[in-house]
């Protein structure tokens, strides 16, 4: 835990954005504590328990964060002014909350750290709580006309949770924070679903969702749409088509973002469009400029030069399959180098099993923090997995990519995963 020993009480100091932040992760020893008591409480002293505009949130093993990207980029082309929040954030704090297109900034995030403040009265609201209190009260006091909400960590017991959605998205199912979520996708499936409200739609983009899910959308009386079933998408030509209950939109251009995957989240992004309908209305073009126009760093992010580069934040089984998608279907003319730095309590075997055959060499390094794994132990696992293959361990991650680049030659790749913090060192080192 940060040493928030030398932090005055914001009460009575003049803290800057940073100094927030430090003090805030002091406020409770668990860096990850489930529940969402502390937060109903802190947020029913803030007139918090809705929103005046509709509401919706994203939940999902992956495909959050490209999910809102879609959605966001899409109302916005059709003119709706649109709160969207993503977490964890990549490259800056502030990213973590855009308000008709722009990032909020420091001084609306300090207001709204004040108005939680003075209400948490003692609770010991984690960073993630706080955070999710202060983008809430930022919503409510701005001119949105729309609300877009990531759920950080499962579903049921996250804080964004906290707010009743018209339309509920769970983009995918698998492995991932197992310790809390629970060790099989009936498990996680089920704690997604708590994202759902009695009577009110909802949207599933996994083809094969967990019975769980859908035994917890009946009880509630809730009309789920699940993806294959309920609607669609398929490749058109140069393009491709969407069709859902009683619509349908063709000619449709590639997502913004580069994957597989993509197509899945736009289509499910499309799916929660037409439920929001007539409240929010969104013509062809709007759908089309969305579409092609949506955007978020270090999502299969290529860099073209004499190197490739590629920055992907895939830190589960899941989403390392959809990177692996991506290299096989981009062979690379020579060798391609990883940059592999990931979380203790993250799955390496998984991980980096679904790169088999995909990488000639390997550059582990060291995660900061207390969930931080050391390249050391990735090291140890990856000689186990790949014997034979050179693996080279790293102090850090701006070191592993630096030794990866040098090593890399004309017509090589590098690719670095594992991680949102292994991609935002990396793109760190990449915009100086």
């Amino acid at each position: 835990m940060p040493d928030t020993s030398t932090l005055e009480s914001p009460a009575t100091a003049d803290f800057c954005l940073a100094d927030w932040l430090r003090w805030q992760e002091g406020l409770n020893p668990r860096l990850v504590d489930l529940g969402l008591d502390r937060c109903a409480r802190v947020a029913g002293r803030m007139g918090l328990a809705t929103l005046s505009m509709p509401v919706v949130t994203v939940a999902g093993t992956n495909g959050k964060g490209s999910c809102i990207a879609y959605l966001a980029s899409i109302l916005e082309s059709a003119g709706h002014r649109v709160a969207a929040y993503t977490s964890p954030f990549l490259q800056r704090y502030n990213e973590s909350l855009r308000i008709c297109g722009r990032e909020v900034e420091d001084g609306e995030l300090i207001v709204a750290f004040e108005n939680v403040e003075q209400a948490r009265d003692g609770v010991a609201l984690t960073f993630f709580e706080f955070r999710t209190l202060a983008v809430l009260d930022i919503i409510r006091r701005s001119r949105a006309s729309v609300a877009l909400l990531e759920v950080g960590l499962g579903g049921r017991l996250d804080a964004v949770n906290l707010m009743d959605a018209d339309v509920a998205v769970v983009t995918s199912v698998d492995l991932d924070h197992t310790d809390w979520l629970g060790p099989d996708r009936e498990s996680i499936g089920a704690e997604k679903a708590g994202i759902f409200r009695r009577g009110r739609p909802a949207v599933c983009g996994d083809c094969a969702p967990p019975a769980s899910l859908v035994e917890h959308a009946r009880t509630l009386g809730v009309d789920l749409h699940i993806a294959d079933r309920d609607f669609s998408w398929h490749r058109d030509g140069c393009g491709w088509s969407w069709q859902g209950p009683g619509a349908g939109h063709g000619g449709l251009p590639a997502p913004g973002m580069d994957g597989a995957c993509q197509h899945d989240n736009a289509a499910a992004a499309l799916m929660a469009l037409q439920l929001l309908a007539p409240s929010l209305t969104v013509d062809v073009a709007a759908r089309c400029e969305g579409i092609a126009n949506a955007w978020l760093p270090g999502r299969q992010q290529i860099l073209n030069g004499p190197v490739e580069r590629l920055i992907d934040v895939a830190h589960n089984g899941q989403a390392a399959r959809a990177l692996a998608m991506c290299l096989a279907a981009r062979p690379s003319a020579r060798r391609t180098h990883a940059v592999f730095a990931m979380l203790a309590d993250k799955d390496q075997i998984a991980v980096a099993g679904a790169l088999d055959g995909l990488v000639d060499e390997w550059h582990t390094a060291t995660l900061p923090g207390p969930r931080g794994q050391t390249g050391e132990c990735l090291a140890d696992g990856l000689r186990q997995q790949f014997p034979g293959h050179p693996v080279s361990v790293h102090g850090d991650v701006a070191g592993a990519w630096g030794a990866a680049m040098s090593a890399a030659r004309s017509g090589d790749r590098v690719v670095a995963f594992g991680s949102f913090l292994t991609a935002r060192e990396v793109l760190r080192v990449e915009n100086g």
